[in-house]
């Protein structure tokens, strides 16, 4: 699109967009997750070699409304809450958690847009409020200023999910900004804006596309983009004031969005568990079922502790996440630090209640999950690649949180 064409598009009215299924009710769109489950785990390996969601898999995802999930109303989406986007992902990462971590992260990155101009929520929304966005926080390009905007050059790792995306959200590095402005940018781009480069080549977590984006002096409009990082941002009340939802803080946001493909695959791991006990003896003189010998049985209970307890944490710190983003949406007063990152630790130690669970599995079920076909060998690496995500290391985030709460200023990046 054109810079005149996107000036004309600004001075448009501002017109809701009906979501696809204004009556869809939050149980109703986790159901199509849940039915999606056999599907899902049969196209794992598919998934896996192809280093991509198939696009098959992702045209049903977006005929269900499964993007949709939080994306505000009056743009096109159901508005639901952060408890049932939890749900909703980890009912996906139970069959896949390449699809999950695709549709959780593309999905998620709505809140990050509701702080954007609305000019450029608009313009993102289009008519049929279908938009699906990758993130590259890392200021991996630079923006040179132009009249009316920038131009952006750079490579970009990581762009989970860019291969189906119709936009993706990328920070540059300001060549020369201003005294007093901002040196880092976000900037909203369309698909066409940007080339992949297949640079991803992972032992787990290989279906999820999360290749090199590239582009070359791509002009963006300065509505278009927004300083990064906002720490007090708020969206525009006029627009959200049904979706408190974007009201809460970004740093538990965002590790919701992981933390639930990794509950979620702990739960298809487990499922691939069970099913190992009812099909198999245990070797010798006994010849036993797995499920009728008390050590078979103990693992399985620990685990579904272990799960269980992972995912009532999740769903829990969610709820909370929720009060706070009413009570910010109605009073106007910010999340408190102190509380924002005692959400992500929370949420934290889910993650290694899951991990834990998964690794008792792995190392008890046998040899055979060591093939490569093996889908609980798939599911311990996937998770194992996901523990160790920039995002999920609790021990900084621990150090942080007694930091900010015995007022000392935070260290590092987490």
């Amino acid at each position: 699109m054109t810079a005149p064409m996107r000036a004309q598009q600004r001075t448009a009215p501002f017109i809701s967009i009906a979501p696809p299924e204004p009556d869809l009710s939050p149980g109703a769109l986790i159901l199509r997750a849940e039915e999606m489950l056999g599907q899902l785990r049969d196209r794992q390996a598919e998934t896996e070699a192809a280093g991509n969601v198939l696009a098959e898999t992702n045209r049903v995802m977006v005929e269900a409304g499964l993007y949709r999930v939080i994306q505000p109303r009056l743009f096109g989406g159901y508005g639901f809450d952060l408890p049932t986007f939890v749900r909703l992902v980890t009912a996906v990462a139970r069959g896949c958690p390449e699809t999950a971590w695709v549709l959780s992260i593309v999905s998620g990155h709505v809140h990050q847009l509701a702080t954007f101009p609305l000019d450029a929520q608009r313009e993102a929304y289009g008519a049929l409020g279908d938009f699906r966005a990758p993130e590259v926080a890392a200021p991996q390009g630079t923006g040179v200023a132009v009249p009316g905007g920038f131009r952006v050059s750079g490579a970009w790792d990581y762009a989970s999910g860019c291969a189906h995306a119709t936009h993706i959200l990328l920070t540059f590095l300001v060549d020369d900004p201003r005294p007093g402005d901002s040196p880092l940018r976000m900037g909203l781009f369309e698909r066409a804006d940007y080339e992949i480069v297949r640079n991803w080549d992972v032992i787990g977590m290989q279906g999820t596309g999360s290749n090199r984006v590239v582009m070359n002096e791509v002009f963006v409009p300065a509505h278009r983009t927004k300083p990064y990082p906002q720490t007090a941002a708020m969206p525009p009340a006029e627009v959200y004031r049904d979706s408190s939802l974007f009201y809460g803080p970004a740093r538990p946001f965002v590790i919701t969005e992981s933390v639930a493909v990794i509950v979620g695959a702990a739960e298809g791991a487990l499922d691939v568990y069970e099913e190992t006990f009812r099909a198999r003896k245990a070797t010798g003189p006994t010849g036993a079922s797995r499920a009728d010998l008390a050590e078979y049985q103990f693992n399985f209970g620990r685990c579904r502790a272990l799960v269980d307890t992972a995912r009532a944490a999740l769903l829990h710190t969610a709820a909370d996440y929720m009060e706070i983003a009413d009570r910010t949406f109605t009073t106007g007063e910010p999340c408190p630090e102190d509380d924002s990152r005692r959400l992500a630790m929370v949420m934290l130690q889910s993650v290694h209640l899951a991990h834990e669970a998964v690794d008792i599995m792995f190392r008890t079920v046998g040899s055979s999950a060591a093939r490569k076909d093996a889908l609980l060998g798939r599911y311990w690496r996937n998770v194992g690649v996901l523990r160790g995500h920039l995002a999920h290391q609790s021990d900084s985030a621990a150090l942080n949180y007694g930091r900010v709460h015995f007022d000392h200023s935070p260290v590092g990046i987490s």
